[in-house]
C-alpha cells in the first residue's frame, strides 16, 4: 500500500496527490496554448516562463514547472522556449493533434452557437452532428453539420465510434440525455445544462454552469469595486 499524507480528516496517497497535481496542470495548459498561439501569430520566436506568468497573472514557479512537464526541448538561458516548438509539444501532450468526434444534444440557442463555433478544431474536437427532439430542425445544417432526430443517436455514435457528448438541453432533460449517451458508448460528457448530472464510475463529466459563473463574476466585481480595485474609465 502506498504511503499517505494527512490533509484534514482525509489521508491521500502519493498517487492521489500526483493525480490532483496533474489535473491542476491540465487545467492551465489550454490557457498557455492560447497564449502561445497569439505569440506565434505575432511573430514572437521565443517566449519565457516568466513572461507567460506575468502576462497571465500566474505564479512563475508554477508556470516553469508546467512547461517543463510538457516540453521536449529545454528553454534557452535568457531567451526561453522556442515558441513554435513549445506550442507543438503542448498540442501533442493535450491531444489536440488527434481529432475526436463529438455529438451534441439540444440544438437550441446555446447548442446552435456551439455548433457554429469553429475554434474547437484548434483543440482537436469536431462536432460531427447535433440531435434534437424538435422535428422542425431535423434535416437542417449548422456550419455544415446535420441536425438529426434523437432516434438516430445510437446508429450515428456507433458508426462514428463517438465517445464525447455535449449536453445543451434544459435542466429537466439533462439527466435523461446523459443516461442515453452513456448507454450508447459516450464516456466523456461536457454538460452545459444548469443542473447536476450523475454519471457512473468510468465516465468523465465537465459541468459548465454559465449562470453560476456569471454570478461569481458579478460577486467578484462588486467586491473589487467596493475595495476600490476596479479603476473607472
Amino acid at each position: 500500500m502506498g504511503s499517505t499524507e494527512k490533509t484534514g480528516k482525509r489521508k491521500y496517497t502519493h498517487e492521489e496527490k500526483s493525480l490532483v497535481i496533474l489535473k491542476s496542470t491540465l487545467s492551465r495548459l489550454p490557457i498557455y496554448y492560447c497564449y502561445l498561439q497569439e505569440k506565434l501569430a505575432d511573430g514572437i520566436e521565443f517566449v519565457s516562463s516568466s513572461a507567460i506568468a506575468e502576462n497571465l497573472s500566474l505564479n512563475p514557479v508554477q508556470v516553469r514547472k508546467d512547461l517543463a512537464s510538457v516540453s521536449t526541448v529545454p528553454g534557452r538561458p535568457k531567451r526561453g522556449f522556442l515558441t513554435e516548438r513549445l506550442l507543438a509539444d503542448m498540442k501533442s501532450y493535450l491531444g489536440y493533434d488527434n481529432y475526436d468526434e463529438a455529438v451534441l444534444v439540444g440544438v437550441g440557442n446555446l447548442g446552435g452557437t456551439l455548433m457554429q463555433y469553429n475554434g474547437f478544431d484548434s483543440y482537436g474536437i469536431n462536432i460531427a452532428a447535433g440531435f434534437d427532439i424538435n422535428a422542425s430542425l431535423h434535416g437542417k445544417r449548422i456550419n455544415g453539420k446535420s441536425i438529426l432526430p434523437m432516434d438516430k443517436f445510437p446508429s450515428v455514435t456507433k458508426r462514428l465510434n463517438v465517445h464525447l457528448g455535449i449536453i445543451a438541453v434544459p435542466s429537466t432533460q439533462a439527466q435523461a440525455v446523459a443516461d442515453m449517451m452513456i448507454a450508447n458508448g459516450i464516456r466523456a460528457i461536457w454538460n452545459f445544462a444548469p443542473t447536476h448530472v450523475s454519471v457512473p464510475r468510468g465516465v468523465i463529466i465537465k459541468n459548465e454552469n454559465l449562470a453560476a459563473s456569471l454570478a461569481i463574476l458579478s460577486k467578484e466585481l462588486s467586491k473589487n469595486m467596493a475595495a476600490g480595485k476596479v479603476m473607472p474609465f
